[in-house]
């Protein structure tokens, strides 16, 4: 009898057991599917589509965007909020 004694490894984004079905590994690290999100814009990511700073996620027009904005990776979205909570 093989008795199943779960996973140790715990989602990045939710600090929560991570069991195989739901599991994807981004940059080393394990995400539930549904945890791997865009920081800003909270869009639902896949591995084809995202881009990570610094062990942040964003998505690629995100990504493109906080590069348009502050002409470099060192920087991020915060304080480029108008009160609304669009992007100015």
């Amino acid at each position: 009898m093989t008795i199943f004694s779960g996973t140790t490894q715990k989602c990045k984004a939710c600090k929560k057991t991570v069991y195989w079905v739901e599991q994807l590994a981004a940059d080393n690290v394990v995400y539930h599917k549904t945890c791997f999100r865009c920081y800003h814009c909270r869009g639902t990511l896949k591995l084809s589509n995202y881009s990570s700073l610094e062990g942040v996620l964003y998505c690629k027009p995100q990504f493109d965007q906080l590069l348009k904005m502050t002409g470099s990776l060192e920087k991020s979205f915060e304080g480029t909020r108008s009160r609304s909570g669009h992007l100015r």
